[in-house]
């Protein structure tokens, strides 16, 4: 999933009049999309004042996993 195809997902995320069932929907694609499983935790539970959706899609593409 590229930048610009996972940004609108995000900020449908971000907004509270989108549906619950739609926000589940939205956040199994981007887990997917971008291989990261925490992206719930940076739009949901962060404690930055200033976080925008283009920070959490930057943060979320440079997740990578850790081979064991």
């Amino acid at each position: 999933m590229t930048r610009e195809e996972a940004l609108p997902l995000v900020e449908r995320l971000m907004n509270p009049e989108t549906p619950e069932e739609k926000c589940s929907e939205i956040l199994v694609a981007l887990e997917q999309g971008l291989a990261c499983p925490h992206i719930s935790d940076y739009i949901f539970w962060s404690t930055d004042p200033n976080l925008t959706p283009e920070k959490v899609v930057d943060r979320s593409m440079t997740y990578k996993a850790i081979a064991l």
